[in-house]
């Protein structure tokens, strides 16, 4: 199993810098932040934005992979984020990993002045948003007009450093959601919010089953997408202690997952975990995992 970690994209780059040289140095796989204009919890704090925080830290870093986690259609358009990520392909040599979802209702849905979307309007825009993000990333010149998204002679010279495209981690839930991850995804990712930690297991059970559906609606073979679980907002705190970490990762590697996503330690947040136990968890736990 590999591990990785998000790194909230809250603090002056000095700092930050710091943070994301020790996750390379502590061994993680990857290191993603969020990107939002916008984070529950963190309404009125710093926050900063994902591209250029990523950029900075593919200069900073020479070996971790570096990626969003997660972008979405609430305030992006493919054109403009495929020119961004394949630049940022380019700074962190071949690095990038793109997660990418669907959004959500909350901070962001309505942060450029229109009204949020329905869930099936959502869903449109996701699939059409993917399909065309795909295009532009695998292809010199684009013309495209959808529903929602349009490319008019949009020029990606000269593509990714990663081919045939950067990797895309898709986020995704409902079956629709699936299919989409099943056909353009380099790995699955799910991320479960609630209060009850006996049932995080079982949904993610239920989300393993529906991705080998989709994949073998198409005749692809589950084990070539990576299947990330993003921990961290229920009860289940993998960070709690060494065993806690060891007991959690050995029961979602048997489940099906191949990369278990943690949150860097932050005092006074939802992510308020001991630094001193999150150092020996990447020192002494994560090694044996790889």
């Amino acid at each position: 199993m590999k591990v990785s970690c998000v790194i909230l994209p809250i603090h002056p780059w000095q700092r930050a810098a710091e943070i994301w040289r020790q996750a390379e140095d502590l061994g993680f796989h990857a290191a993603y932040s969020y990107d939002h204009i916008a984070f529950e919890g963190f309404e009125n704090r710093p926050w900063y934005g994902a591209i250029p925080t990523l950029t900075a830290a593919a200069t900073s870093t020479g070996a971790i992979r570096l990626g969003t986690m997660i972008t979405s259609p609430n305030f992006r358009h493919p054109v403009t984020l495929a020119k961004d990520l394949i630049t940022l392909d380019e700074i962190s040599d071949g690095r990038v990993i793109a997660g990418i979802g669907a959004g959500s209702s909350g901070l962001d849905a309505a942060v450029l002045g229109g009204e949020p979307w329905s869930p099936r309007e959502r869903a449109d825009r996701f699939a059409e948003f993917v399909s065309l993000l795909d295009r532009l990333l695998t292809q010199p010149l684009t013309t495209c007009r959808g529903t929602y998204y349009a490319a008019d002679e949009a020029r990606m010279i000269p593509g990714c450093v990663q081919r045939p495209r950067l990797p895309f981690v898709i986020a995704a839930g409902g079956p629709r959601g699936m299919r989409l991850a099943a056909a353009y995804g380099d790995g699955w990712v799910t991320c479960p919010f609630g209060d009850d930690a006996a049932a995080v297991a079982p949904l993610i059970d239920s989300q393993l089953d529906a991705l080998t559906e989709a994949c073998d609606a198409i005749d692809r073979d589950l084990d070539t997408i990576e299947r990330v679980y993003v921990s961290g907002f229920t009860p289940e705190n993998p960070l709690a202690s060494v065993d806690a970490f060891a007991d959690i990762a050995g029961r979602y590697e048997d489940l099906g997952i191949t990369e278990l996503v943690v949150h860097w330690p932050e005092p006074g947040t939802a992510f308020d975990n001991d630094p001193a136990v999150f150092e020996r968890i990447a020192t002494e736990v994560v090694p044996a995992l790889a």
